[in-house]
């Protein structure tokens, strides 16, 4: 794939479509729903794919089935990546940004598990480092993750943030948790908090018990985009909205953009 596009330069927050499926017919499926429904990127993750499906052709002809659209893809560790290395996930990444994946999410504690999702052990930034490289020489952009999945005070939030941006992200991913309506509104602060400290675009999530508002609000506040689905069958993430759902909160608040 020549010339792919990117997740970097836009004014409003892209409707990324997640597509999690088994089988290389039920991703095709999902992802001509997410066309249908109006979304402006995807978001593959590979780790929920049987292997028997994670060849050259099918990877790509999924990805020229999204039309253009920008592809986020993630390799974790769980889903049918269970059992692989961190080594082995890394190189599943690299591949799928030669494949022409746009997005390639790093896990912030490749190489050496942390409690936080981002590690700070020396060798293994040093691992992580290259292997952000050898995405960019692939062609790709990188996302850096670390899912915290519990509340997170905002000065730690902003720690992780900005050294997933010294490591050489070109977004930054943190996902937290909400478990009360003040939790919640913290994180829509933190979310503009994280506008202001950050050279990087950037995505802010919450779970929890009370993750709704801070999904829906949160790409109007600075997030680079939402990460929707098009039905919630067994595989799909609960906690991100329907795009229809999106989509009508979007048209019908324009002036929260601004």
């Amino acid at each position: 794939m020549q010339n792919r596009p990117t997740f970097l330069g836009y004014s409003e927050p892209l409707y990324c479509c997640m597509i999690q499926a088994r089988t290389a017919e039920r991703a095709l499926s999902l992802i001509r729903r997410g066309l249908d429904g109006g979304c402006t990127a995807f978001g593959f993750q590979q780790c929920q794919l049987e292997m028997q499906y994670r060849y050259e052709t099918t990877i790509r002809s999924l990805f020229e089935a999204m039309e253009g659209r920008p592809v986020y893809v993630t390799n974790y560790r769980g889903g049918r990546n269970a059992g692989q290395t961190d080594e082995e996930v890394s190189e599943g990444l690299v591949t799928l940004a030669k494949y022409g994946a746009t997005l390639c999410d790093v896990m912030g504690d490749m190489f050496c598990r942390h409690p936080q999702e981002m590690t700070d052990d020396p060798a293994a930034i040093e691992k992580q480092l290259r292997l952000i490289d050898r995405i960019h020489e692939a062609g790709g952009e990188v996302l850096m993750s670390s899912h915290i999945l519990k509340y997170t005070p905002a000065e730690e939030v902003l720690r992780i943030a900005l050294e997933q941006q010294k490591r050489g992200a070109d977004v930054v991913k943190i996902v937290t948790a909400a478990d009360s309506e003040a939790q919640q509104l913290e994180n829509l602060r933190i979310t503009s908090l994280l506008k202001e400290a950050l050279d990087v675009p950037y995505l802010f999530l919450s779970g929890g018990s009370h993750y709704a508002l801070h999904r829906m609000i949160g790409p109007m506040l600075g997030c680079i985009m939402y990460l929707c689905v098009t039905e919630y069958d067994e595989l799909a993430t609960k906690s991100q909205p329907l795009l229809e759902n999106v989509r009508a909160v979007r048209q019908h608040f324009p002036y929260l953009s601004k």
